[in-house]
């Protein structure tokens, strides 16, 4: 069953870069230099309350905020599977997803058209957080549940 959640978690690995370097340009840059251009912000929740204030319909919003978070969700919830030292720290498991994500803007910034925002790792983060949080509940759950057979 390890073996399975370790493949999940490489998997999933793949597709968020994938997702986040390679497929489509979804967040386009409008940069300085016109369409193409690179694009980045750097003041944190600046995005997040044009989108939430700009957008004329509610699926844009959803779409983009809760899909950051919910990208980093099983990150959060297979990386203190995958490595066991992780599994004692909300926080460690979160820095490391905090990590991740901060690569995947940089090699945004530096290797894509894309927008590289600091808004995607304020809710990238919170997945991971929201999912180390899941893990450590079921890790709890588990344990109990033994005591209770035993």
């Amino acid at each position: 069953m390890k073996s399975v959640l370790i493949i999940c978690f490489f998997l999933y690995l793949t597709l968020v870069i994938y997702l986040t370097l390679f497929a489509w340009n979804y967040g386009a840059s409008l940069g300085p230099v016109g369409p193409g251009g690179r694009n980045y912000n750097i003041i944190p929740f600046r995005s997040i309350y044009r989108i939430a204030v700009f957008s004329p319909t509610i699926m844009d919003p959803l779409k983009i905020l809760v899909g950051n978070i919910v990208l980093f969700l099983p990150f959060g919830f297979l990386a203190p599977i995958v490595m066991k030292r992780l599994r004692k720290s909300i926080i460690a498991t979160t820095m490391m997803g905090m990590f991740l994500s901060l690569f995947i803007e940089t090699s945004q910034f530096l290797f894509t058209y894309r927008v590289s925002n600091i808004d995607d790792v304020i809710l990238n983060t919170l997945g991971a957080f929201i999912g180390a949080i899941l893990i450590k509940l079921c890790f709890w759950v588990k344990a109990r549940i033994l005591i209770i057979k035993t």
